[in-house]
């Protein structure tokens, strides 16, 4: 399989290693040195089978359009442009493009999701208990809130009546679900939901110890993206 990388820091360089090992072939790298690179007819001559979109919440729709252009599917990271989503999603039902998405695409994570959707569903029936998001990541994340603690947070408010809505950092109502983001060392995602009542607690948590489990994820479901179209996500991939 020939992959583009759009983004080649340390995720892009990762998943590049992981490719490589896996048998497959990097047929065009893509990193702010040579963004101008990035185009539909460079996409085809490289005959990229998937391009694995990497980058910063103001590039990456615009890396789809180019990729959707040229009919590569897309498997991205990148998080904070999901204002864009609706429009990718009518790229695919109408045009039949192919993009995967998922805010982190470890497999641990996404049995944490799980997990915390029904720990939620089981929490909304005891509201002496309030809800909190914790997450922690090293110093050159980008975005706050991180994709995944807004997946998280996403859950548990369309689970618990209580809650009507997240809030990052600036807490003014207790419909609000808190989450806090902290930006410390080289620390690659650690999320906390704790549910505190006055009588005990009850805390969940992952954390991630390497990229390498991410990377692997990526190019799994990049091998799942070859030669398709429509919109998929870890769930479609995990048949979770």
């Amino acid at each position: 399989m020939n992959i583009a990388l759009i983004g080649y820091g340390k995720m892009g360089k990762e998943i590049e290693k992981i490719a490589l090992e896996r048998g497959h072939t990097i047929a065009l790298v893509i990193d702010i040195a040579n963004a101008a690179d990035l185009t539909a007819e460079n996409l085809r001559t490289k005959k990229v089978d998937v391009a694995i979109e990497f980058t910063t919440p103001a590039t990456a729709f615009g890396n789809y359009v180019v990729c959707f252009d040229a009919n590569v599917p897309v498997v991205s990271g990148t998080t904070g442009w999901l204002e864009k989503f609706a429009e990718v999603k009518h790229w695919c039902d109408t045009q039949n493009k192919g993009f995967f998405y998922a805010s982190n695409f470890s497999l641990g994570v996404n049995i944490f999701f799980a997990v915390n959707k029904r720990l939620a569903e089981l929490m909304n029936a005891y509201p002496d208990y309030d809800v909190a998001i914790e997450e922690i990541h090293h110093t050159q994340k980008l975005d706050a809130p991180s994709g995944t603690a807004i997946t998280l947070a996403q859950d548990i408010v369309a689970a618990i009546d209580r809650k009507k809505s997240w809030q990052l950092n600036d807490f003014t109502s207790t419909e609000e679900l808190q989450i806090t983001a902290k930006r410390l060392g080289k620390v690659p995602g650690t999320h906390t939901i704790t549910y505190d009542s006055e009588v005990d607690s009850i805390e969940i948590s992952h954390c991630a110890k390497s990229r390498k489990g991410f990377a692997l994820g990526v190019v799994i479901a990049a091998e799942f993206m070859n030669k398709k179209t429509g919109l998929y996500g870890m769930n479609d991939l995990l048949g979770l």
